[in-house]
């Protein structure tokens, strides 16, 4: 054989050694289980990360992807199903990964369980930009974390819902709680806090405040405001709820007492249209593969 040909030959064989694409991120065993149910106290849910195992309980199929590639559940669009049916999940990391990977493994597994297909497209939506209003920030800055906090420790994101109020803890020492018509926040930024009152409104709320920090605070709502968020947050969670209570939504407009509070705080949530990303589901088989 020539030289030309052997040099040729290794070309050959380290093209396609190098351009394969590397696998993508996996956990190293992993189960998807039907979640058993409602808890009798009303609905609870969250996500336990540590150095070597995620644990989740009580997400639909529309919650892990958001989580997975980092969108809000009105930017998923698919089957009705995606949406009610609620999944635990109990997955082992491999050695020597951080909880940082954690979200590139979902959505392998999402995509490799749920044999799904998906394309991405944009979407106007009208939505509430959160803005800085002309006072300035008029909230407490929270004080710093004591220390940073080990990438491999132990990661709380947990949320529980019923009739008596809402609490989340965001995680680290990030949280609110919506009860007795109070909205309070711990710790909380611009990012998370928008995520939070979309909860509640009729439309999505865009961080537009270029804001850094974290704040306390909190803000006072009237009981008829109170008891219209509190409906909306669990139809938004996919809470099935009698039709007396729906009722309550029937013509009913922005809650004025938060947007009055907001303001007092230095901030306006202003009516706007914004396109954002959509993830649009083609195929998906809603029962997972066997773990």
């Amino acid at each position: 054989m020539s030289i030309a040909k052997i040099g040729l030959g290794i070309v050959l064989s380290a093209t396609a050694l190098f351009g394969q694409n590397p696998p993508r991120p996996a956990f190293e065993v992993a189960s998807i289980r039907p979640s058993p149910g409602t808890p009798p106290q009303g609905v609870a849910a969250g996500v336990r990360i540590n150095g070597a195992q995620i644990r989740t309980s009580f997400l639909t199929v529309k919650d892990y992807l958001g989580m997975a590639y980092g969108l809000k559940v009105y930017q998923i669009s698919g089957p009705d199903w995606i949406g009610t049916d609620r999944f635990d999940i109990a997955a082992t990391l491999p050695q020597g990964s951080l909880p940082a990977q954690v979200l590139d493994m979902m959505q392998t597994l999402l995509e490799e369980r749920f044999q799904m297909k998906f394309h991405r497209e944009k979407k106007e939506f009208p939505v509430y930009a959160l803005v800085v209003a002309k006072v300035g920030f008029q909230m407490k800055e929270a004080e710093p974390l004591p220390e940073k906090p080990d990438a491999r420790a132990t990661q709380e994101f947990t949320g529980a819902g019923s009739n008596q109020g809402i609490s989340m803890n965001l995680g680290p020492g990030s949280s609110f709680t919506f009860s007795n018509n109070k909205f309070e926040a711990k710790r909380i930024n611009m990012p998370n806090l928008a995520g939070t009152l979309e909860r509640f409104l009729d439309r999505p709320v865009v961080d537009m405040t270029d804001a850094k920090a974290s704040y306390d605070f909190s803000i006072d709502v009237t009981p008829e405001d109170y008891r219209a968020m509190l409906i909306r947050s669990a139809v938004l969670a996919g809470v099935i709820l009698p039709p007396e209570a729906l009722r309550v939504l029937d013509g009913a407009s922005s809650p004025g007492s938060l947007f009055d509070g907001l303001e007092k705080l230095g901030l306006r949530l202003e009516a706007r249209k914004s396109p954002l990303d959509v993830l649009v589901i083609d195929g998906v088989q809603r029962t997972p593969t066997e773990n």
